[in-house]
């Protein structure tokens, strides 16, 4: 029945633009969907499938040979017409591992010895300075509150009558929090211009934002809503200092104040899109204390060789590693070319019971947090100069937190009226964030410095997911999830 309804989508889809397929990929004998294969377009272009095993592609041509690869299946090209005749479903068959036809010696190779020859060839195999990139990111922030309390402890010079529809609003924000699905994605496509790892210029092409509005929950923002339903039960001819324990916030606070307006602004900060940016793409790169560097650091992981097979054609050894000292945080597989020794894939998470950063100031200034998730996948691909770019990047980050904080407007005048409430936020918060890269090109100094990055985009806000509006190939496929999203409004 799935299988059927997914026809029938894609089919209707397809009435909506021609210039794109949507396809997706499975494993032969399990029929699981198989994420994060490439699929190529061209010698140097293409997209990889998202965690649902979902792509899409132009069908502009259709005899373009479309070739799919990944780990631990056997190669597969084919053209946008035999997809079609599929029904937009490929599987892929599991390539047989004949370690004793890899292997004439019977020594098996040593993952130290290995990892050793990744480190001798890095600056061999990776160049990332002067580099064009054409790119397309999405981030995907959620939010679950486990608890939500609120609680008004003075309220002078308000009646009993309004003190109750104070309360009575603030329930009502609880259950509406505690109700909402607190999911919002993010994407933009563009093109970045690196100098070095340091210094990269922007130019936005399109951004979209699909949110719903009315549930837009982060704590700053549960925090700014309360305090407007506060605000609506002050004398509004006054103004007000606002404290948060011992802290002054503000001195003279309004109630028209611009702070407490909703920001219906449709553009983003450039310099906001290039931090971002900036940090997937040194994720990927190679440098005293970056993270990459560290999980090749055998003082601190023990090796592995798991597995050896083809991946785009080169012999590729799985090695997985382990922390072998407290301060190493991670376990995963690195995925290295045996001709080149260099890195084509890393997928990493938290080793059992690691954390990031944490803080516990829960009796003094009632917060605490603890960085709990952190996992991903990095794959690079070889370019015409057999130099090795990253091709598609997923980084996921999480978070405990609580925050208990009293909050006080005290009015600027004689009486010095005041209205206290406290409020209690505890629960976890998650980002993803995916980049693809669909093309690389080698640039001059003079090229960089010729880039202008503009100061803001336009952004366009999406209450319902439209397909239509990535009209063309070099996007990822979303999930089921965004597709299904519909704001509340």
């Amino acid at each position: 029945m799935k299988s059927i309804f997914f026809i029938l989508f894609v089919c209707y889809c397809a009435t909506l633009t021609s210039q794109n397929v949507t396809v997706k990929l499975l494993d032969k004998h399990t029929k699981h969907p198989i994420p994060y294969a490439n699929i190529k377009t061209g010698e140097y272009a293409g997209v990889i499938s998202n965690d649902e095993g979902f792509f899409t592609i132009s069908s502009k041509n259709d005899t373009n040979p479309i070739t799919i690869s990944c780990m631990g299946y056997e190669n597969k090209t084919l053209t946008i017409k035999e997809i079609k005749a599929l029904n937009y479903v490929i599987e892929l068959a599991e390539a047989i591992n004949q370690l004793d036809e890899v292997f004439i010696s019977t020594k098996a190779p040593n993952a130290y010895v290995i990892i050793a020859k990744v480190k001798a060839k890095l600056t061999d195999n990776y160049n990332f300075k002067l580099q064009q990139y054409h790119i397309f990111k999405r981030t995907t922030d959620r939010v679950d509150f486990k608890s939500l309390e609120f609680e008004i402890d003075k309220a002078s010079n308000v009646k009993k009558q309004q003190l109750e529809s104070v309360n009575n609003s603030l329930t009502a924000l609880g259950n509406q929090i505690k109700q909402s699905n607190m999911v919002q994605f993010a994407d933009f496509k563009g093109v970045v211009f690196t100098l070095d790892r340091d210094s990269i210029k922007l130019k936005v092409v399109k951004a979209t934002e699909l949110l719903d509005a009315k549930n837009n929950f982060s704590i700053d923002n549960v925090q700014e809503k309360m305090q407007n339903i506060i605000l609506t039960y002050l004398d509004t001819t006054k103004t007000y200092k606002l404290k948060t324990g011992l802290f002054k916030i503000e001195d003279s606070l309004a109630l028209n104040d611009s702070n407490f307006k909703d920001d219906d602004k449709n553009e983003y900060k450039v310099s906001y899109l290039n931090n971002d940016t900036k940090s997937l793409l040194k994720h990927t790169q190679f440098y005293d204390a970056s993270f990459l560097n560290k999980i090749l650091d055998n003082n601190l992981y023990k090796y592995n060789i798991e597995d050896v097979g083809y991946n785009n054609g080169e012999l590729t050894y799985v090695i997985a590693f382990i922390p072998k000292k407290g301060k190493a945080k991670y376990t995963g597989k690195l995925y290295v070319a045996d001709e080149t020794y260099a890195i084509t894939q890393i997928d990493y998470s938290y080793y059992k019971n690691r954390r990031g950063q944490k803080f516990n100031l829960k009796l003094l200034l009632g917060v605490k947090y603890i960085e709990n998730v952190s996992e991903g996948t990095l794959i690079f691909e070889k370019d015409s100069t057999s130099l090795y770019h990253p091709k598609y990047i997923k980084r996921i980050s999480g978070s405990y937190f609580y925050v208990s904080r009293p909050l006080k407007f005290i009015e600027n005048s004689s009486e010095r009226h005041k209205v206290a409430f406290d409020f209690t936020l505890e629960g976890n918060n998650k980002t993803k964030e995916e980049l693809l890269i669909t093309t690389t090109k080698k640039i001059t100094f003079l090229d960089f410095q010729a880039e202008r990055q503009v100061e803001k985009t336009p952004v366009t806000k999406l209450s319902t997911y439209q397909k239509t509006i990535w009209d063309n190939e070099g996007v990822l496929e979303p999930s089921l999830e965004m597709k299904a999203f519909e704001s509340g409004e």
